[in-house]
């Protein structure tokens, strides 16, 4: 029996039917890896003997009892390691659970391996990691988004039940979309952020990679909730996410936003975005044209409110308190220096430069200040248009997957998150599903976009057009 292939939902009803164990499920999923993974090279660490150890004890009564996930490696586990995919964090070890972590655990989840990522989450393509780069399971020449790369790969590759990842402009969504599973970011606050190590703290937001819609609202009914450890929790109720799946679209009012349908786009996936529309149209929902005319400063806006609380957040690695210290530093700021120089990548050292230099004094309102203000207006696009639809419907990238080194100027890499940013920007949430393949078999995803906490709306739209297709049950031919 292939358990590596199925979903939670399917995995628990067979636990609970006593027809398998815990155990069962991490075999099978280490059998896997060690056929795969050597070609997608998703995770970074696989701890088979502790994964079977917590196997052995998992609690199968509880939420995700003996249901293994993987973990992106910017998200702190106790007692291991939290590399960020970064040479300066490469023998770091967490001495905590970040809050998700702690709840997966108390939900009786099996935590199987860490994920390869961009370092330090700064990137569209997990071919910025310290420790060599990821490969798309559809296409091995490809990648496979970013920065949660490594999630998204293994999950597609049935080498994890699910994954956790960090979504700061698209880090999960776009990902999803390009490996052809389902990836939520949820509403800022939702979640929480304390042990995610911080990319930029007013956008970072932890959610899950899943095979099916379902499994992702299972997912989130664990690791939402407030947590007085982290100061940018909000004390809102979590609902059971599964209770409002199957409440149908008949009705549903799904906003079009024409600034999000462009030049430029790749013609199969715009074709395949709009067979979605129709299909939500043909099966009872309401088609809404509406704008968000500030869409087009997302980019802007973002790249400079993201790379100063990077500049910031990033200050803490110098190499004296922990990770790696450069062993040729001559004095004390001389040390600081090479510490960086040596442990930063370059897309990391690009961002923290950027962001230095519009915090600068001189330059602070020019742009810092000013990108703020129309961040505030790209908020109160959302807040319009949602009086007028429930969900929003966008391409969730411009492409499929494209070949590793192709974009090679910085640009045109960060052009590829030009459909995901400004959901960050207005802490709204967002759900990415596969919606069909191009003509080399590379996977089409399709964004949704909800309102402020309102991920079960979400998630009643996602699941609604995801029973209505097969594109889930397509599996990469490895």
């Amino acid at each position: 029996m292939s358990l590596h292939t199925l979903t939670i939902k399917e995995l628990r009803n067979k636990l609970t039917a006593k027809e398998i164990s815990p155990k069962d499920i991490v075999e099978s999923l280490v059998k896997r890896i060690d056929s795969v993974d050597g070609k997608i090279k998703g995770y970074l660490r696989v701890n088979a003997k502790d994964a079977f150890a917590q196997a052995e004890k998992a609690d199968i009564s509880k939420p995700l009892g003996g249901i293994p996930i993987a973990i992106k490696d910017n998200i702190a586990v106790s007692d291991e390691g939290c590399t960020c995919s970064s040479k300066l964090l490469e023998n770091y070890v967490s001495p905590y659970d970040a809050t998700v972590i702690r709840k997966l655990k108390e939900a009786g989840a099996v935590l199987l391996g860490r994920t390869n990522l961009d370092e330090f989450a700064m990137g569209s393509s997990t071919e910025n990691s310290a420790f060599g780069r990821t490969h798309n399971p559809w296409n091995l020449d490809c990648i496979p988004g970013g920065s949660s790369g490594g999630s998204a790969a293994v999950v597609a590759a049935d080498e994890a039940i699910a994954a956790l990842g960090t979504d700061t402009g698209g880090s999960i969504r776009q990902p999803a979309a390009l490996c052809g599973c389902v990836g939520l970011k949820p509403t800022y606050g939702r979640v929480s952020r304390y042990g995610a190590v911080a990319f930029a703290s007013s956008l970072d937001q932890i959610g899950p990679f899943t095979k099916t819609v379902e499994d992702s609202a299972l997912v989130m009914n664990v690791i939402s909730g407030y947590d007085q450890m982290e100061n940018t929790s909000r004390p809102v109720d979590v609902p059971d996410f599964t209770k409002s799946l199957n409440a149908g679209i008949k009705g549903l009012r799904i906003g079009i936003p024409k600034e999000y349908f462009i030049d430029g786009m790749d013609k199969e996936v715009q074709t395949a975005v709009k067979k979605a529309i129709d299909w939500y149209a043909a099966n009872g929902a309401e088609i809404i044209d509406v704008s968000l005319p500030n869409t087009e400063h997302a980019i802007s806006v973002y790249y400079i409110v993201a790379t100063a609380e990077a500049s910031a957040n990033l200050a803490r690695f110098d190499g004296v308190r922990y990770g790696r210290r450069s062993p040729d530093g001559t004095d004390s700021i001389n040390s600081y220096s090479k510490t960086r120089e040596q442990g930063f990548g370059s897309e990391v050292k690009r961002r923290i430069i950027l962001g230095t230099y519009v915090l600068s004094s001189g330059y602070y309102d020019a742009y810092y200040n000013r990108a703020q203000k129309v961040r505030q207006l790209l908020r109160r696009d959302f807040t319009e248009a949602f009086k007028k639809c429930d969900v929003i419907l966008t391409p969730t990238s411009p492409t499929a997957a494209f070949k590793a080194g192709e974009k090679s100027d910085p640009l045109s890499m960060y052009l590829a998150d030009i459909f995901t940013i400004a959901v960050n920007l207005a802490e709204v949430c967002g759900i990415s599903i596969p919606c069909g393949f191009t003509s080399t078999n590379l996977p089409i995803g399709l964004q949704l976009i909800g309102s402020h906490f309102d991920e079960p709306r979400l998630l009643l739209a996602a699941h609604g057009y995801e029973q209505g297709h097969d594109w889930f049950k397509k599996k990469p031919s490895l």
